[in-house]
């Protein structure tokens, strides 16, 4: 049996840049990943043809070559400004050289984007209405274009001799001795001296597990719970032509909680995920004109931070989204702000007299239904707050899609490597630590840079 240098677990941002900057200083080392996954060639949704989630196991939203990530937008933020906490652990300059590093190798497979710059002028305007506009300088590669680099780098990664196999589940990981781990899937067992879990926010349970029979400590998160707005994108068309992303935060004046708007997808689509078999709401947008839609969309979300004695925040957000599935028939649900605002439920023929007509098929509803009463005018004046700045935000075709999450996974205790436990490394959304594909990226390297020894100290 060949016992491999380093196994990765997931084929998602982290593992593949781990494996990447791993093969390219050190050609003789022996790697393998492992993705529960198909391949990002063999990666499709169903819904477009069903009008309706078919629930795949796994998703292909969220499972598969390239993680999360071959679904997205493929925005990448090019500072530590936002998309996780790197900065946190290793420092603001040194995450900053990992970014850059990342956007070259992007760069190596073919990414040409043009960057967008933060803009004063927008940045004062929403001060002026207690709006924060976070800005970075950062590309939108666009969820067509970003498939193609990431399939040359995959292919790059298979000519240096890394072995990726798909549609692999691992079950277990057993210390058998000192370096040396048996990796048990559900097709063959294998064995290496490193482990790297890439597992992305899909794996949060898988690594919770581990955890749990390993005696390891974790950290609970955060959550964010919220919905997906879809309107006419001529009303943020500003913002996008100047910065592209225009992420905000907001701090209510009814409860002075923080609610942010981010994940903005210019003229792009909405879409399920299916997390354990939960669906949520997200968003992804082409590059290409002809694949474009006439509409925008963007997450606004309420931020949870529980105290003891509760420590199982996720639990908490996914039985509400679990609610949503119930009450939308085993879909997501959908409503017209001004049905919202009315105290009235969204119909079909409501729905169908929308301007703003609906990029994704979901069960028309009634959020106040599912959504907590502080999370809901959390939402509500988030909406008129962002319509000083964006006039039409508000309007009552606006298409309001629930309930959207954001499971950031629990946090393993972790040393400076970002070792769990001895030559057993966790990177990625899958960490707790990052939540764009540029820190999720850099993180990766980082960890690979470890391994091999050359990392700044």
């Amino acid at each position: 049996m060949t016992v491999y240098d380093v196994i990765i677990v997931g084929a998602g941002m982290g593992g593949l840049f781990s494996a990447y900057e791993l093969i390219q200083n050190n050609p003789s080392l022996k790697i393998k990943i492992i993705e529960k996954g198909k391949k990002l060639n063999e990666r499709k949704c169903f819904v477009s043809n069903t009008q309706q989630c078919i629930r795949c196991n796994p998703c292909s939203i969220m499972s598969g070559e390239v993680g999360a990530g071959g679904f997205s937008d493929f925005k990448t933020i090019l500072s530590p400004s936002y998309g996780g906490w790197l900065q946190d652990y290793i420092g603001w300059d040194q995450t900053q050289v990992l970014i850059n590093q990342f956007n070259e190798i992007l760069e190596k497979f073919g990414d040409q984007t043009e960057i967008k710059y933060p803009d004063d002028e927008l940045q004062q305007r929403c001060l002026r209405h207690n709006l924060r506009l976070i800005s970075s300088p950062l590309k939108h590669i666009g969820t067509d274009h970003g498939r193609i680099i990431m399939k040359n780098m995959i292919d790059f990664l298979l000519d240096k001799g890394v072995e990726i196999d798909t549609e692999m589940d691992v079950k277990s990981i057993i210390n058998v001795q000192e370096n040396l781990f048996k990796v048990q899937t559900n097709k063959t067992d294998e064995e290496c001296r490193k482990v790297i879990f890439a597992v992305g926010r899909v794996g949060n349970k898988f690594i919770e597990d581990y955890c749990n029979r390993n005696g390891i400590k974790v950290y609970s998160n955060h959550v964010d719970l919220g919905v997906r707005v879809e309107l006419p994108s001529v009303i943020w068309k500003e913002f996008e032509d100047k910065i592209y992303e225009p992420k905000i935060q907001y701090r209510t004046k009814t409860y002075e909680d923080t609610t942010r708007m981010f994940c903005h997808n210019s003229r792009g689509y909405v879409v399920t995920e299916n997390t354990n078999g939960i669906l949520t709401t997200n968003g992804h947008a082409y590059k290409e004109e002809k694949l474009k839609t006439n509409n925008s969309n963007f997450a606004i979300l309420s931020s949870i931070h529980f105290t003891e004695p509760f420590n199982n925040p996720i639990e908490y957000v996914s039985s509400i989204a679990k609610l949503s599935n119930i009450i939308g028939n085993g879909n997501v649900l959908i409503q017209r702000f001004g049905d919202l605002i009315r105290g009235r439920r969204s119909t079909e023929s409501r729905i169908a007299m929308s301007t703003t007509i609906p990029t994704l098929k979901a069960t028309p509803g009634d959020l106040s239904l599912v959504l907590p009463k502080r999370i809901l005018d959390n939402i509500i004046e988030t909406i008129y707050a962002l319509n000083q700045v964006a006039p039409g935000t508000s309007n009552d075709d606006s298409l309001l899609y629930g309930v959207e999450a954001k499971y950031y996974s629990i946090r393993p205790q972790t040393n400076e490597n970002f070792e769990i436990s001895k030559n057993v490394y966790c990177i990625g959304d899958g960490s707790g630590i990052t939540r764009s594909l540029s820190q999720a990226g850099a993180m990766g390297i980082y960890v690979a840079k470890k391994i091999l020894g050359n990392a700044e100290k």
